[in-house]
């Protein structure tokens, strides 16, 4: 699958706005368009961040998707979101949640990565990093995300409660500190949001 993730900031008093009209619009239009396959909507309200991610079922869905909906998508995001970051990703690995849980969390981290190392990197957490994780209580669900062109990847891990995200910085930090000690990755940015919406179709 691949997914297609914004990433946007402005003033946090207007995010509300922006989280409103996201969250009644947004599940309606993308489930219209083919090759649709979920969508994730999450915020940082104190810093006026928000983040979200649509799955596709091919790059070409994923393509037409924007084309159609991009006007739509900035509408909806004005007058909130002074800066916009667009990407596209392929799931290398998913383990998503089989439905949405109100009051969950969710954390990204996202890396450098060697394109070299894609594959191995994309084993080691399918085969170590995920069963660690799932392990942990609380865990709904985590995938890891590539760009290889780019170089880049993300994972991202959701928890059903601000209880248990907190309760699972520690073992993810020892899991993650592992994954970066093997090579292939330099991990750049971490981050904690609170899941405003999930949408998980059935057939996904």
């Amino acid at each position: 699958m691949f997914v297609r993730t914004g990433y946007f900031t402005g003033d946090p008093a207007l995010i509300d706005g922006a989280l409103d009209g996201l969250s009644a619009e947004a599940p309606g239009l993308l489930s219209a368009q083919p090759g649709y396959r979920g969508y994730g909507l999450f915020a940082d309200r104190e810093l006026g961040i928000i983040t979200m991610g649509s799955w596709w079922d091919s790059r070409q869905a994923e393509r037409d998707s924007d084309a159609a909906l991009r006007g739509r998508r900035a509408d909806l995001l004005a007058p909130f979101a002074g800066t916009v970051t667009i990407d596209v990703w392929e799931a290398v690995v998913a383990a998503r949640p089989a439905a949405a849980v109100p009051g969950s969390w969710f954390r990204l981290a996202k890396f450098d990565l060697e394109r070299s190392q894609a594959e191995r990197v994309a084993t080691a957490f399918r085969e170590r990093a995920l069963p660690a994780m799932q392990r942990i209580p609380g865990f709904l669900g985590g995938s890891m995300l590539q760009n290889v062109e780019d170089e880049r990847g993300a994972v991202g891990g959701l928890f059903d409660s601000r209880a248990a995200l907190d309760a699972s910085r520690g073992p993810v930090a020892e899991a993650r500190a592992r994954a970066v000690a093997t090579g292939g990755v330099t991990l750049r940015s971490l981050e904690e949001f609170e899941v405003v919406l999930l949408d998980l179709p059935q057939h996904a």
